[in-house]
Formats: structure tokens, sequence, C-alpha cells
């Protein structure tokens, strides 16, 4: 499996910063209005890992208090200006930060919300693990994230198209497995939901609630 550089996938994001909310803004709709309502419904203060332009920002409600971190500057940016023209006075701090390595201490928040993020780290079980850190007791992890297939045409297509995805700063045949594998060590967490998303089941929304 080829790997996965920070370098390159921050310059990858830098230079889809432009056009981000064109290409994917539709196709990650509903993944994306999922996860908001599940951080919506526990409220209190929620991180925003990877929030990119921000497109989110603006639908969650405004009493859930938000931190959003990515690791892209010129996405930051977007999201910085789009706080403003929405006059978001629960978007609390906006940071460059890599999610390996939060600046959070622990315990800092109620529900940590991650979409499509996992696949494109280069350390998934230890951005994870950081991610629980700072999670307080009772609080929840909230993922959607492309969960390889087992079998079939779906798993013949996205091998076929992992060089392409890895390009873009993905790992197309991230397997669910590695996800139950992480969470049977860490052991401080147990499994609330997995829930396939469109298109066709290819995403996932899956909720870990921390002990």
């Amino acid at each position: 499996m080829g790997d996965i550089n920070l370098t390159g996938v921050t310059k990858a994001y830098d230079r889809w910063a432009p056009i981000y909310d064109l290409v994917f803004g539709k196709v990650f709709d509903e993944g994306r209005r999922s996860t908001i309502a599940e951080a919506d419904r526990i409220g209190g203060r929620v991180l925003d890992v990877g929030v990119g332009t921000g497109l989110s920002l603006s639908d969650y409600s405004r009493s859930t208090k938000l931190c959003g971190v990515d690791i892209s500057e010129g996405m930051l940016r977007k999201a910085k200006q789009r706080v403003r023209e929405f006059g978001l006075t629960n978007v609390e701090t906006l940071a460059v930060m890599d999610a390996k390595h939060l600046a959070f201490a622990d315990a800092s928040f109620d529900a940590v919300v991650a979409q499509y993020v996992i696949t494109a780290v280069p350390d998934p079980e230890a951005t994870l693990d950081d991610f629980v850190r700072v999670l307080k007791p009772g609080g929840e992890m909230i993922l959607v994230n492309h969960i390889g297939a087992e079998s079939g045409p779906r798993r013949a297509f996205e091998l076929a198209f992992a060089p392409l995805a890895r390009r873009l700063g993905w790992r197309p045949e991230f397997p669910w497995e590695r996800l139950v594998n992480w969470a049977a060590k860490h052991g401080g967490i147990t499994l609330a939901e997995r829930r396939p998303m469109p298109p066709m089941g290819h995403f996932s929304l899956i909720r870990y609630r921390k002990s």
C-alpha cells in the first residue's frame, strides 16, 4: 500500500481549495448533514477536524460552540471569511493543526467531528487516539468515512481507483477491520453506530462513545 505523506496532503488540499466546494460539496452533502445533526444533538463544545473551507460551519446550530482545525492554511482562509460573512459568533477558534497532534487539553470537547479525514492522514490510529484524548468522558467521536468494500464490484472499482485516490491524498482501500482492531486495542471507547451513507453506501457514518 502506497504511503501518504503530510506535505503531499497539504499541497493537494491547498491546490483544491478554490474549487473544493464545487467539486465535493454536493457529493458529501448527506454525510455532512447527518454528522452535524449528531453533533448538534450532543451540543456543548464541538471540535471539527479537517474543517476545510468551513462549508459545514453555518449548518451547525448557533448554540453549539465550535472549534475548527485543518492542515491547510489555504482552506482555513476561506473558512475565516465564511465566519465573518455569516456572523458565526459560535465559532471560537479556527487554527492550522495536525490532526494527530491536537493542541487542546485532555477532555476539552463534548464531540469530535471528522468528515473524510481518517483515510487522508498518515497515521489513522494515532490520529484517532488523539481525538479520544480531547473528548470528555461520555463524549462522542463522529466520523464520516469511506470504508473499503470487502468484496464484489465496489471492491474491484476501489482497487482500480486506488492510484488516483492516493494522488488526492486518500486511501481508498481503508478496511473496516482496521477500525475494529484500533477500537479493541484502545479499549476506552464503544461503537455506538455504523450507518451507510450515499452515494451507494460508499461512505459510513461511524459513532464512538468515550467510556
